[in-house]
C-alpha cells in the first residue's frame, strides 16, 4: 500500500481490477481543505489514460514491478518481441506501451523491461542509441555560419534535424530523452 501523497511518475497501481502507471502528478493544497494529488494515469493494457484526484492520506493498492534486462527482437505492427539474454525467455508488448519510442528500437537493443506477473508494463531505454540514417535531405551550399542543420529520417522513422555532413547510410547517435542528434555513431 502506497499514500496517495507518495504518488511519482513511473508507480504502477492496481485501481478497479486495472494496471496503471502515474505518467503525472502534481500535489494541490489549497488554501482550506485537503490537500490532494491531481493525477493522469495510464491504463497499462489498453494505452488510455484518465485525470484521477485523490486526497493525500487516501491509500492505494501499489504493486512489486520485476525489472529485467532484455534484448529487442522484432515487432510484428501489433506487439514488439524481447528476450532475456540470460535465460533465453521472450516477452512480447504492445505496441501502444511504447508509443513514439518504438522509433528506438532496433534489433538487439538492450534496455531493462518491467514485469508484472508476467506482463509488460514498462520500459527504460538507454540515454542514447545509435540509428542509421535512412533519407535527408540535400545538402545546400550557402550560410555555413553558425550550426546548420538539416531534417533526415533514420531506418526506423524518427525525424530529427542532424549536422550538413551527415549523410544516407550514416550511424548517428540519438538521445531518447528528446529525440536530438548527439553525435556520429
Amino acid at each position: 500500500m502506497i499514500e496517495a501523497g507518495d504518488l511519482k511518475t513511473g508507480v504502477t497501481l492496481k485501481l478497479d481490477n486495472n494496471l496503471y502507471r502515474v505518467t503525472k502528478s502534481l500535489y494541490n493544497k489549497p488554501g482550506r481543505g485537503k490537500a490532494s494529488m491531481n493525477t493522469t494515469l495510464m491504463d497499462i493494457r489498453t494505452g488510455h489514460t484518465i485525470q484521477r484526484v485523490f486526497g493525500v492520506e487516501e491509500r492505494l493498492d501499489n504493486i512489486f514491478v520485476e525489472a529485467e534486462k532484455v534484448q529487442y527482437l522484432y515487432g510484428d505492427g501489433m506487439h514488439l518481441h524481447f528476450m532475456n539474454p540470460d535465460s533465453y525467455e521472450q516477452y512480447e508488448a504492445g505496441v501502444e506501451l511504447f508509443g513514439d519510442d518504438t522509433h528506438y528500437l532496433t534489433e538487439n537493443l538492450e534496455l531493462e523491461l518491467r514485469l508484472y506477473e508476467g506482463l509488460a508494463i514498462d520500459y527504460k531505454l538507454p540515454t542514447t542509441v545509435i540509428l542509421k540514417i535512412g533519407e535527408s535531405d540535400v545538402q545546400i551550399a550557402g550560410d555555413t555560419s553558425g550550426k546548420v542543420m538539416k531534417k533526415a529520417k533514420t531506418e526506423t522513422g524518427l525525424e530529427l534535424s542532424v549536422p550538413l555532413f551527415v549523410n544516407v547510410g550514416d550511424a548517428v547517435t540519438v538521445d531518447t530523452r528528446d529525440g536530438s542528434y548527439t553525435g556520429r555513431g
